[in-house]
Order: structure tokens, then C-alpha cells, then sequence
């Protein structure tokens, strides 16, 4: 019978009722939290026993905030930050470390995005939350789980499953800016050996952007069509089989930035940024040995990306020293992974029954092809390139008493990289790259574990490709992060309380910084030539803070914060002594829902973040900010409609700054350029569920 209780299903079981027990989730209080399983690891846990600061976002949370994208819900997670410079926000930062662009040149994240075992580090653009289930972010190196693509953390995004009885939603969104939002999903048996969920969406918007030249309010607009199918196939009693196919079509506006820093803009070749994905990916997990678990993943991604601008922002003639130019680029990017995992099975622990293990191999390729089409150049630029890394790994989890688990971990990666262009550039670096991790968790109750963490992360060195730059800034190193963390995490009020704390210190060696040069163009205004090189010293430390509080039946409370403090030194270099580039020095979120009874609920919440440096380049920086977001709606078993806010007191937010010349009034003079968030919204949401 589909999903009847097979090995696999009696260890899920298992790790329910392991998770429920050491929450003290005490099925006579009715204001219980719900336990969090964290699924990013090697075996699922329960989030009171990961020794790392990390935040789960589940499908409720998800649901209230009316979240489409990932970038919606980033500001609950303390210490994580994100840029924009698109229509979305394509890159994230963990404790200031993380990308913000990418012009010319291949870039490796810092920040890995991983969406149902897909990677999509490097198409962020698709990591909407399109049946989404749960987010789970855990901040700090993951050497050991997923090498060079996690240095500063890792997002892993998790949308339902396929389910034993036939259930699903149908959702719809009106809301200011003329945005329209469908989404429907539905899952249950095909028969007694496979399931079955596919979940669409479309999503449409004008945006935010008024251009006066050309008289529309359009030319920022979201366009996006998605879709995810899932199977789920008990090809035996001990053989689980998951496949998952992911689409997306976007082919949404890009025209955020005006001369004068406002919402108006003046281009006559508004921008875009496209994104056509095709992914598939496959589980298997065998339970047909007593002593291991064995995982065998494949997944696959294409994605055609076009990101283009009009770099002059404004009409042709709109002053006599004026120029006209724009700059499109064009990727095909190809990513394909491959991983066999042995994972040890209950009662298979080693050295007398008090070590569970695991172990594997990983494979990654990632090859990215761009040409470039710019108003200035003579023949379009074109490049190839091609990474290829293979990893072993290993974790120990060892009992050294009733109250003390050590956790130790290893990965070796080889790392080999090959880049053409037609101007003439070529390299091929490899390199042999270490990391780990050693945790000690004391169970100092049955409801508090203290941890102490040291952890080592990696990002493979490169080179810069644009042919203009000096050869002292055409290669930079390897950067290796050393993570030291102290955290507690507990349970309390008979589960009605739970909270998590942690104490960081984090030290870059050859840490990676991306900087830019600016080129005068012939016709006038200036260019970027971006490039990334390593600085001498670089370091940060903070706390993170998380609580949710169930006070009753009608009032429940939620909180996040995050200290930062970073460093960059280089007597050579413009931030020599200064914050990290995307580093506030505070960020916080603040809520509370309301159950008001016979159906009707509400909810308020606030978020803020202070001023921070757009660039590593430059000393500009953002506006603090504290935005206000509300909702109110009635809900029964079947369906439930809500009014909601965001950013209600209508407050300007900037999501990318540069500083440069680009204003002919002004002789091109250098100023400060801001991209502006997403101001008031407004809108309706009705969910029908069957």
C-alpha cells in the first residue's frame, strides 16, 4: 500500500516522536509551540539540537507575511541581509559576507541557496516560495555539509511534499500596483506506490517605477510564470524514490535608478532581467541494510538569464553633453550535481553504540556562458566558463555522557576551474581546499542545550576578467572563514517559550573583496570594471537572538535581533579600518498575532536595520529604517481571506546604492545612486483549501 509503514517511514516516525519529546511539548497546554524539525542536515533534528545559530520560517510565518520571494522574509533572520540591483534580490550576505552584483566576471557565492536539493546559488532570481513549506537559514561556514558555496551560510527552501490523501489550495492576490497573483496546488496517490504534488503560479505587477519619458508606469513590472511537480515512489518497502521538476519564466522590467534619486525615471531603453529555468532533480534513499541509510541524489538545472539597462537613465538629447548607451548581458548557465551518502542507521553506532556517522561523496559542475552587448564596444564580448569540484566527507556524533554529544566534521574539495574570453584571457586554476567542524552541545536540561562551536569555511580563489586590469589585480586567493560560537537554545513555560541566543566571532583569512574602477566612456559618463581582490585582515563578531512566546489562546509574540560589528584592513585600499560593505550594525523584527476568536485573526509586526555601506568601493551608505506591516482577515477550516500592509508608513528604503558621475547637469560630478525598495502596499489575499 502507498506509504505504508515501511524501515523509512518507521524512522520518520521515530524522529517525530524523538523531536516532540525533547521539545516537553505537553499535549495538555494548549498554548504549546509546535516542534521544528531542520532538514538541512545529514538526518532530521529537532532545532533545539542543532548546535548553530539558524532560523526556521514555516509555512504559517510564510503564509501571514504573504511572501512571494525569498527577499520577503530575509529580515527575520537575524544577520542576514540582501541586494538588489534587479528586479529581485539575487544575492544574500550571512554576518556582511556575500555578493552584490555580477557584471563580467564568474563569480563563486558565498551564500548557498539550495531549493528541494536543487542549487540556486547563482539563480536567486527563482527562489520564490511557490508552495513553499519551510526556509531554513543557518548562518555561519557549512564546510562540511556543502563546501565552497556555503563560506557564509546556507538558505535551504523546502516546498510540500507529496501527501497520502488528496488535499491542495488555490490562492489569489489583488493588490496595489495593479499586482494580480494566482497560485493553486494539489497532491495525493496516483496508487498504492506513488504520490503525487504540482503547485503553479503566476505572478504579475506594474512595479514601482513611474517613467516619464515614455509615459508608463510599467517598466519595472514583474512577469513570472512557475511550476514544481513532485513524485514520490516506494519502489519497495526499504526503497524511497523522490523526483522533482521545477520551472520558471520571468521576464520581468529593470528600471529602478533616476538622475535625481526618485521613483521617476527619464530612460528611453528601460532594462530588464530575465530568467528561464528548467531543473529537475532526484532522490533515492535505500534503508535496506541494519546498518546504514543510503542517499543517492542527482539534480539539474538550465537557466537562460538576460540582465540589461539603459546606463545613461535617461532619453536621447536630454542634454548636449549627454551620451546614450546601454549594456546587456546575456548567460547560459548549466549546474549539475551528484551525491552518495551513507548515513548510519538506529543501533548501527560505532565505538559501543555511541557514535552516529556519516559520510560521502559530491560532485558539482557549473559551467557559464556570457556575451556581452554594450553600446561601446566594437564586437560583443563573449566568455566561457567551466568549474568542476569533487568532495569527500565525514561526521561524527558522539554521546560522551547523558549530557555531552561532540560533533565533529571533515570535507575535502578539489576544486578545478577553466575561463576563456575572446579578448584573449584564459586561466585555469585548481585547488585543494579543507574544512569542518567541531561542536560540543551540553545538555544542561531537559528543556536548555548549550553549545560551543568552531567551524572552518572555504571560497575558492579566481581570477578578474576584464582584460583593462593590472596584473596585481588579474588572480586573488582562496579565502578560508574561522567561525567560533558560543549558543544556548531552550524550551520553557511548558513549551510556550522558545528561544535561541548565540555569540559569534568570525575571522577571514584572504578574505575576498569586491571592489570597481570606473572608465570614462567616449560619448561621456562613466563605467564600472568590477573585480574582486583580497584584502589583509578582515574579521566580525555579533549575537543573534530568536524567541516565540505563546502567551494564551489569543496572543502569540515573536522577536529576532542581530548585533554586527565587521573590520576590513588594508592600508592600501579605500575601506582600510571600516565596516564591511552590507554589514548594519543592528536588525530586528518585532510582532504579535492575534486570534480574536469565531475566525477572525490579526497581526502586527515592525522590522528595522541601521545605515550600512553599499560597497567595499565607496563610502555611501543606506538610511536606517523601521518599516510597519499589518494584517487583518477570517479564516475557517476551508478557506480564509486577509487584508494586509507592508510598509505603511510608506518609508523610502534603499536596496543598492553606487557612487559615481552620470549627471551631465553637474559636469558628472561623482553622487550617490540609490535603488529604492518597494514603497506602501496594500492588497487582499483569499486561500481555498481542499
Amino acid at each position: 500500500m502507498y506509504f505504508k509503514i515501511s524501515t523509512y517511514t518507521k524512522s520518520a516516525l521515530a524522529l517525530a516522536i524523538l523531536s516532540a519529546n525533547h521539545s516537553l511539548a505537553d499535549e495538555n497546554n494548549s498554548f504549546s509551540l509546535p516542534s521544528i524539525v531542520v532538514t538541512s542536515g545529514f538526518r532530521g533534528v529537532a532545532l533545539q539540537d542543532v548546535p548553530t545559530s539558524l532560523t526556521v520560517v514555516n509555512e504559517e510565518t510564510i503564509t501571514e507575511r504573504n511572501a512571494d520571494h525569498l527577499e520577503d522574509l530575509i529580515s527575520l533572520a537575524p544577520n542576514v541581509n540582501s541586494s538588489s540591483g534587479a528586479s529581485h534580490a539575487k544575492y544574500f550576505q550571512i554576518r556582511g559576507i556575500g555578493e552584490r552584483s555580477q557584471f563580467i566576471g564568474p563569480i563563486n557565492p558565498s551564500v548557498g541557496v539550495i531549493m528541494d536539493g536543487i542549487d540556486m546559488s547563482n539563480i536567486g532570481g527563482a527562489a520564490t516560495m511557490l508552495d513553499a513549506e519551510q526556509v531554513e537559514v543557518l548562518r555561519g561556514p557549512q564546510g562540511t555539509l556543502y563546501g565552497a558555496n556555503a563560506l557564509a551560510g546556507l538558505i535551504n527552501i523546502r516546498s510540500a511534499d507529496p501527501s497520502t490523501m488528496t488535499k491542495g489550495n488555490i490562492e489569489t492576490t489583488i493588490g496595489s500596483h495593479n499586482t494580480r497573483r494566482f497560485s493553486a496546488a494539489v497532491g495525493g496517490p496516483v496508487n498504492e506506490k506513488i504520490g503525487y504534488r504540482v503547485a503553479f503560479e503566476s505572478n504579475q505587477s506594474d512595479g514601482f517605477t513611474e517613467n516619464l519619458h515614455l509615459g508608463s508606469d510599467d517598466t519595472s513590472n514583474i512577469d513570472e510564470t512557475l511550476f514544481r511537480g513532485k513524485l514520490r515512489i516506494e519502489a519497495t518497502d526499504n526503497h524511497m524514490i523522490d523526483l522533482t521538476a521545477f520551472y520558471a519564466d520571468i521576464d520581468n522590467g529593470y528600471d529602478a535608478f533616476s538622475l535625481d534619486n526618485t521613483r521617476s525615471t527619464l530612460s528611453d531603453k528601460p532594462g530588464h532581467d530575465r530568467q528561464e529555468t528548467s531543473a529537475l532533480a532526484l532522490k533515492s534513499t535505500w534503508t535496506g541494510h541494519d546498518a546504514f541509510t543510503l542517499e543517492t541524489s542527482l539534480s539539474y538545472s538550465q537557466s537562460d538569464l538576460e540582465y540589461g539597462y539603459d546606463e545613461d537613465w535617461v532619453f536621447d538629447g536630454f542634454h548636449a553633453d549627454g551620451y546614450n548607451a546601454f549594456d546587456n548581458y546575456i548567460r547560459d548557465n548549466k549546474t549539475a550535481t551528484a551525491e552518495v551518502r551513507l548515513v548510519s542507521a538506529p543501533g548501527a553506532e560505532l565505538f559501543n553504540n555511541s557514535t552516529s556517522w556519516a559520510t560521502g561523496l559530491y560532485y558539482y559542475n557549473r559551467s557559464s556562458d556570457l556575451r556581452r552587448v554594450y553600446t561601446y564596444l566594437a564586437n560583443d564580448f563573449t566568455s566561457e566558463f567551466d568549474t568542476t569540484r569533487i568532495s569527500a566527507y565525514g561526521q561524527l556524533e558522539s554521546a560522551l555522557s547523558d549530557t555531552y554529544i561532540l560533533t565533529t566534521g571533515l570535507r575535502i574539495e578539489h576544486s578545478e576551474s577553466e575561463y576563456k574570453d575572446n579578448d584573449g584571457a584564459s586561466s585555469n586554476p585548481d585547488d585543494l581546499l579543507v574544512g569542518g567542524r567541531v561542536a560540543l552541545e551540553y545538555l544542561a536540561s531537559e528543556n536548555t542545550t548549550i553549545y560551543g562551536l568552531i567551524s572552518r569555511g572555504y571560497k575558492v580563489g579566481g581570477f578578474n576578467a576584464d582584460g583593462s586590469l593590472p596584473e596585481n589585480l588579474k588572480e586573488f586567493e582562496t579565502e578560508y572563514l574561522w567561525n567560533y560560537e558560543l549558543g544556548s537554545k531552550g524550551n520553557w513555560l511548558d513549551n510556550s517559550l522558545q528561544t535561541q541566543i548565540a555569540f559569534f566571532i568570525q575571522q577571514r583569512d584572504d578574505a575576498q573583496i569586491k571592489g570597481y574602477r570606473t572608465i570614462t566612456n567616449p560619448g561621456g559618463g562613466t563605467s564600472f570594471v568590477d573585480y574582486v581582490g583580497n584584502t589583509e585582515e578582515a574579521y566580525s563578531y555579533g549575537l543573534e537572538a530568536e524567541a516565540r512566546w505563546s502567551l494564551n489562546s489569543t496572543v502569540s509574540l515573536f522577536g529576532s535581533l542581530g548585533l554586527l560589528n565587521t573590520k576590513l584592513k588594508d592600508d592600501s585600499a579605500k575601506f582600510d579600518g571600516r565596516d564591511s560593505a552590507q554589514s548594519p550594525s543592528y536588525q530586528y523584527s518585532l510582532g504579535a498575532t492575534f486570534n480574536h476568536g469565531k475566525g477572525w485573526f490579526s497581526g502586527l509586526d515592525v522590522e528595522g536595520k541601521d545605515e550600512y555601506f553599499f560597497s567595499d568601493s565607496h563610502d555611501q551608505k543606506s538610511d536606517a529604517y523601521t518599516l510597519l506591516n499589518a494584517r487583518v482577515g477570517y479564516k475557517t477550516k476551508d478557506w480564509n481571506v486577509s487584508l494586509w500592509g507592508r510598509n505603511l508608513t510608506d518609508q523610502e528604503v534603499s536596496v543598492r546604492g553606487f557612487y559615481f558621475g552620470n549627471d551631465p547637469r553637474s559636469g558628472y560630478a561623482d553622487t550617490k545612486y540609490t535603488q529604492l525598495g518597494a514603497p506602501r502596499q496594500i492588497g487582499v489575499t483569499a486561500k481555498l483549501n481542499f
